[in-house]
């Protein structure tokens, strides 16, 4: 079984377009601690926006 903290956790991205769109993916804590921004492809808009990093 994982562990509660595990090293490399599933974590959301959101869009902040505010169109609900959202990328499911795994990041490393030990290498990014602070909230990941990655700026993808938002289909509902169109566009690359940034994704934030939801808790």
């Amino acid at each position: 079984m994982a562990k509660a903290t595990d090293v490399r956790p599933v974590v959301k991205l959101r869009s902040t377009a505010g169109t609900g769109y959202t990328y499911v993916t795994r990041k490393n804590r030990r290498n990014d601690p602070d909230r990941l921004v990655l700026k993808k492809y938002d289909p509902v808009v169109r566009r690359h926006v940034d994704f934030r990093e939801e808790r």
